[in-house]
Formats: C-alpha cells, sequence, structure tokens
C-alpha cells in the first residue's frame, strides 16, 4: 500500500488484534478520546504502565481509552508471549486499559495502523520512525490524530491535553 492511500483513511477503519486474539474493529472507539501506545515490559519506560492505567481509570467516563500494543522491535524488550504480556501487565501495574496483540511499529511489517498514525504525527524534525518504546499518539473523538509524544513523556504529563479533547 502506498502511503497516500493513508491520507483518505479514517483511525476507525482500521482492524487489529487484541491480546486475546480477537479482531477488533477501531471504530469501536468512535467518539473517544484515544492514547495509543507501543509497549514493552523490560524497558526503562515500563513504569509508564502506572501512569497509564492511572489516566485509563480518571478519565475512561469521560471518554478516554488507552490502548497499549507491545512490540519487540527495540532491544527484544517484549519477548514474552500473549499470555506472558498480558499477565506481566495485569499482575505488576493492575492494567485495565485494552492491550493487544504484539505489533511491529517499523519496518517492512510495520503494522497498518502504525503506518497511519506515523503519517498523520510526525516525530521531532518530520521523521516518521518511531524511536523507542512508550511513544504516544493522541487521538480525538472524531478520530483525528492529534499530537505523538516521545517515549520520554510522562503520560501524566499530557493531562491538560487530554482534558481538552474530552
Amino acid at each position: 500500500m502506498k502511503w497516500e492511500e493513508f491520507l483518505n483513511k479514517s483511525i476507525y477503519d482500521y482492524t487489529v488484534t487484541d491480546i486475546d486474539g480477537n479482531t477488533v474493529s477501531l471504530d469501536k472507539y468512535k467518539d473517544k478520546v484515544l492514547l495509543i501506545v507501543n509497549t514493552a515490559s523490560k524497558c526503562g519506560f515500563t513504569k509508564q504502565y502506572a501512569a497509564l492505567e492511572e489516566l485509563y481509570k480518571k478519565y475512561k467516563d469521560k471518554g478516554l481509552v488507552v490502548l497499549g500494543f507491545p512490540c519487540n522491535q527495540f532491544a527484544n524488550q517484549e519477548p514474552g508471549d500473549m499470555e506472558e504480556i498480558k499477565n506481566f501487565c495485569s499482575l505488576t501495574y493492575s492494567v485495565d486499559f485494552p492491550m493487544f496483540a504484539k505489533i511491529e511499529v517499523n519496518g517492512k511489517n510495520t503494522h497498518p495502523l502504525y503506518v497511519f498514525l506515523k503519517k498523520k504525527a510526525r516525530g521531532v524534525l518530520g521523521t516518521l520512525g518511531i524511536k523507542w518504546n512508550f511513544t504516544k499518539f493522541l487521538v480525538d473523538k472524531s478520530g483525528n490524530v492529534v499530537k505523538r509524544y516521545a517515549p520520554a513523556k510522562d503520560p501524566l504529563g499530557i493531562t491538560g491535553n487530554i482534558e481538552k479533547l474530552l
């Protein structure tokens, strides 16, 4: 698929696989604010799971949904299978927000959702590539990708931006 084809799509045109192996259409999240994050359980930023869960709990009744996508492309920091990832997230961080199957966010096997996200919200100096785990994309209730945040950005530091969209 050519890059241009992604420009005419909406985030709601994509389907993903959840951590239990079920196909999920993102149109399920219409009229919600989304925070989409590529995650890893053995990363220096893994502690951000706690902040992501805090945001989710605080704002889910107002329309925020955090979507976690495990990725093993950065220093093999997500080596586990889906069951191991699910157990880690649940037992270590009490993650209740939706988690999805492991995906690739860079390279020739980039998941189409991430091709779309990267094209809609480029990184520093217009780069497309995801630099590391815990890169975050904020999407408004209409499905517009509003902003990309670097891995080091504390999820709680974007609370104001989330509140504006709710």
